[in-house]
């Protein structure tokens, strides 16, 4: 059973992390998990982004960010079920195995993107490199076969 989930949520697309959410509470209501959500923002503070930005823009996203994750964890996550919010920043599936071993996750959910031939071949996903690197269970989410359109493969 594990005990510690975490789940990488990407607020910027609508529907994508509710089934990995849904997923995660089902296990942490039969073994009485902590769910940890993370949401990954790109290197904001790096001097080369962050000169683009009025200096206090950094924070306000940050903070915006804490508000939209809260509110898509009480939202998806029942009240009975611990659970904690996290917003970090820097390469997202580096960030991802970080906080994983900062709260002593033993398994990470999270959705897959619908993937082009060529982005399958080249192996760029955020979710290939969490599974190809990650020293713990890593469960990836298909997308849904009736949510993606029709044609390709």
């Amino acid at each position: 059973m594990y005990k510690q989930i975490l789940v990488p949520v990407d607020l910027n697309e609508q529907g994508f992390a509710d089934k990995a959410v849904e997923l995660a509470v089902w296990h942490a209501k039969h073994s009485n998990a902590t769910i940890h959500l993370l949401n990954v923002l790109p290197g904001i503070h790096m001097a080369m982004v962050s000169s683009y930005f009025p200096k206090d823009a950094a924070r306000k996203m940050m903070q915006d960010t804490q508000q939209q994750l809260k509110a898509f964890a009480e939202a998806y996550i029942p009240p009975e079920i611990v659970h904690h919010q996290y917003v970090s920043e820097g390469k997202t599936w580096t960030t991802i195995l970080e906080h994983a071993e900062r709260v002593g996750a033993d398994l990470i959910i999270m959705p897959s993107h619908k993937r082009s031939g060529l982005d399958k071949v080249m192996l760029g996903s955020v979710a290939a490199k969490v599974v190809e690197n990650s020293p713990i269970n890593v469960l990836v989410l298909k997308p849904q076969a009736h949510l993606m359109e029709s044609g390709g493969n």
